[in-house]
């Protein structure tokens, strides 16, 4: 069952939900002195931001001896569709295209399906395919890309460490090197049935900015104590570790990689083993016009 928890979970990834905001702000110490940054968000009222989003896992477990490899591979495509601007709020509309879903468990057999064949998905991507083209929610938020608002109109809320819509950005400029928080809560199960929340925070670090565009380092820090596997087993799904690069002038995400290469031994039982590797990428996919200022 909980190795059917994990397969499920990895397949659903791609619809990851928006995270809590509430920003600390630090510099690094090593942090060098020049010029600051301000990250805002300046989405234009009528536009379509459009996003492609490859989502790639292998999950192997070996319990009692027995080993068992699950394998999920996504392609989606999405957009925003901004609806309202006004002076200190952005709205907009979250909107999954399409989908292109592969995915195979232990020696059963592989599962393919493209949402533009026209073919019946097989049951295990339906609750997808009820999700397509639909609104999936309508959110609002700031220049700084903190929510004020969002209304749901349907599909998983997994979180997943997939990461948010939007980015939670602080307040004040950045130099090179400095980093700011941004606090989140993972909910997981122990082995007794009980709810245990795992507080971890998200460090976004300003690695450079070139010709308008900032590169940012992400990675999770888990700050609750983690004594057992089979909550760590459920926790480093959930962490997000990757680059993510900025349009300043723009003010929009170009491109997002995450990455994930955990091992945990014994999250169910003694010489019990469960390896994750995975991938996510996204990219925008309609170019932009550049503009010079800073």
């Amino acid at each position: 069952m909980f190795r059917a928890l994990l397969f499920s979970l990895a397949s659903l990834a791609i619809f990851g939900a928006l995270f809590s905001s509430g920003i600390c702000v630090h510099a690094e110490e090593s942090a060098p002195e020049g010029e600051k940054y301000t990250l805002r968000y300046a989405l234009d009222e009528g536009e379509t931001i459009r996003y492609e989003v490859t989502h790639a896992a292998k999950t192997k477990t070996r319990i009692r001896g027995a080993e068992e490899i699950s394998q999920v591979h996504t392609v989606s495509r999405r957009h925003w569709q901004v609806v309202k601007v006004s002076d200190s709020n952005m709205t907009f509309d979250h909107v999954v295209d399409s989908v292109e879903m592969t995915q195979q468990q232990g020696d059963a057999e592989e599962l393919r399906w493209d949402s533009q064949s026209g073919e019946e998905p097989p049951a295990v991507f339906k609750p997808v395919s009820k999700q397509l083209g639909r609104k999936l929610s309508t959110v609002t938020v700031d220049a700084r890309g903190a929510e004020t608002d969002r209304k749901n109109y349907g599909g998983t809320k997994a979180s997943l460490g997939m990461g948010s819509l939007t980015l939670a950005f602080p307040e004040q400029p950045l130099a090179v090197g400095e980093s700011w928080t941004v606090p989140r809560e993972i909910k997981t199960r122990t082995e007794s049935g009980e709810v245990k929340p795992i507080k971890i925070r998200e460090l976004y670090t300003l690695e450079k900015v070139k010709t308008g565009v900032a590169t940012l380092s992400l990675r999770s820090e888990p700050l609750t104590p983690i004594d057992e596997p089979s909550v760590r087993a459920q926790v480093v799904q959930q962490l997000s570790n990757g680059t993510i690069r900025f349009d300043i002038d723009n003010g929009r995400m170009l491109s997002k990689q995450l990455d994930w290469d955990e091992t945990v031994v014994g999250f169910q039982g003694p010489n019990s083993l469960m390896e994750y590797r995975a991938r996510l990428s996204e990219s925008m996919v309609d170019d932009i016009e550049r503009t010079a200022r800073r």
